[in-house]
C-alpha cells in the first residue's frame, strides 16, 4: 500500500467512525434507512431502497406515510390514491406492493437473489434475477414503474439496488445484515452523484461517465483499502459529499 493510499485510508477510516452510526440520522439529516431500520424486514427495506432517489427528507416523508402492513395483503388501488412520489403514480406504488406480495407467496427476496448470485458470486446476476422475478409476477407496466424497478443488463449504476444489498448483507451501525450467504467482498459500491463526485476528488475514480463501469472501478480501488469489505466506506463517502467535507 502506497503512502498516498495509506493517507486516504486513514481519512476514510476517520469518516467511517463519524458517519456510520444511526445516531447521525435525525430529522435534520434523514435517510431512507431510518425507515428500514424500524421494520428490519427485507420487503419493507426493498420498498425503501427503490424509492430512495431525490431529496432525502421528501423520500423519508413519503415512506413514513406508507402502510407497510399492505405488503401482507394489498388493498384496492383506491387506498393508494395519496401514495405517489415524483415519477411514480399511486398505481405504480400499488403495483409494487402487489408484486412483492405475490413474490413472497413462492420465495423470499433473499432466496431469489441467491439463485442468481451463487453460481458465479456475482451480485449483478442476483439483482437481475430479482428484477426479472418482480416483472414476472405482475403484468403491470408503466414508465414510472419501470423506472422504479429498473431493467436488467443496462449500463445503469443500479445505485438503489446495490444500496439495498449493502443494507441486507453488511452489519454495522447503519447496515442491518438480515441476509446470510453473500460475501461482503462481492458487494459493489452504490454510486450516486455525491459518492461519484467525492470518489473523483479523492482520486479513487478516473472514469468521467456515471455508469456501471465507474461502479466497478471505484469498488476495485476500495478493495485496496479493505479487500474483504470494500463498500464499508459507502455511507461515509455519501455523507462527506452531501455535507461538503471534500
Amino acid at each position: 500500500m502506497t503512502s498516498e493510499i495509506e493517507s486516504l485510508k486513514t481519512k476514510l477510516d476517520s469518516a467511517l467512525q463519524i458517519h456510520t452510526s444511526m445516531t447521525q440520522l435525525t430529522l435534520d439529516t434523514p435517510d431512507p434507512v431510518m425507515v428500514a431500520h424500524r421494520y428490519r424486514d427485507e420487503n419493507v427495506s426493498l420498498v425503501c431502497a427503490l424509492f430512495a432517489y431525490g431529496n432525502a427528507r421528501v423520500i423519508v416523508d413519503f415512506l413514513n406515510r406508507l402502510n407497510f402492513e399492505w405488503l401482507d395483503n394489498p388493498p384496492s388501488i383506491d387506498t393508494f390514491a395519496p401514495h405517489y412520489y415524483r415519477f411514480q403514480t399511486a398505481q405504480d406504488t400499488h403495483a409494487l406492493f402487489v408484486a412483492l406480495w405475490r413474490l413472497r407467496q413462492t420465495a423470499s427476496i433473499e432466496a431469489i437473489f441467491l439463485q442468481g448470485y451463487l453460481p458465479h458470486h456475482n451480485v449483478m446476476e442476483g439483482i437481475f434475477a430479482l428484477i426479472e422475478a418482480i416483472y414476472d409476477t405482475h403484468e403491470y407496466r408503466s414508465r414510472g414503474y419501470e423506472f422504479l424497478i429498473g431493467k436488467p443488463n443496462t449500463s445503469s449504476t443500479y445505485k438503489r439496488w446495490l444500496m439495498y444489498l449493502r443494507w441486507m448483507v453488511r452489519s454495522d451501525g447503519v447496515d442491518m445484515g438480515l441476509w446470510g450467504g453473500v460475501d461482503t467482498r462481492d458487494l459493489l459500491l452504490p454510486l450516486d452523484t455525491h459518492t461519484f463526485a467525492v470518489a473523483r476528488k479523492l482520486g479513487m475514480l478516473q472514469r468521467k461517465s456515471y455508469d456501471l463501469k465507474a461502479v466497478y472501478e471505484v469498488t476495485q480501488f476500495l478493495q485496496k483499502l479493505d479487500y474483504n469489505d470494500p463498500i464499508k466506506y459507502d455511507f461515509a463517502l455519501y455523507r462527506m459529499g452531501q455535507q461538503g467535507e471534500v
